[in-house]
C-alpha cells in the first residue's frame, strides 16, 4: 500500500515543516463528514502511534493510520496553485463519487 506525493506537495510541505521548526512531518487521514460521508485530514505530526505508517520524503514524513490508509492506497497528494487558489489536492483512484461542493467523497 502506497501514498504518493507529487514534487509541488513535497516541496509546500517542506517548507511548512521548516516554519514551523518541529516535528516528524504531516498525517493524512480520513475522517467522516460531508454530504459523501468521507473527508481527508492534514495535520502536523511529532510523533507517530504504535500502528502507524510512515512513509519517509526526505525532509519529513508522510504518516498515515491503518483505516485510512485502505481508502487512501494509490492516491496521489498534489498541491495545485489556481489562480488565487491554493491548496492540496487528492486524486484518490478509490473514489467513487464526491459532493456537489467537492468536500467530501464516498468509495
Amino acid at each position: 500500500m502506497a501514498l504518493l506525493m507529487t514534487e509541488s506537495a513535497k516541496q509546500h510541505i517542506a517548507k511548512q515543516m521548516q516554519n514551523r521548526g518541529k516535528g516528524l512531518g504531516i498525517r493524512v487521514g480520513i475522517k467522516t463528514a460531508g454530504c459523501s460521508g468521507l473527508s481527508y485530514v492534514l495535520e502536523f505530526v511529532d510523533e507517530p502511534a504504535e500502528e502507524d505508517e510512515v512513509f519517509d520524503q526526505g525532509s519529513f514524513s508522510l504518516v498515515v493510520d491503518p483505516k485510512s490508509l485502505v481508502y487512501l492506497d494509490g492516491t496521489e497528494l498534489d498541491f495545485v496553485k489556481e489562480g488565487l487558489n491554493e491548496g492540496f489536492q487528492f486524486n484518490n483512484p478509490n473514489m467513487k463519487s464526491e459532493c456537489g461542493c467537492g468536500e467530501s467523497f464516498h468509495v
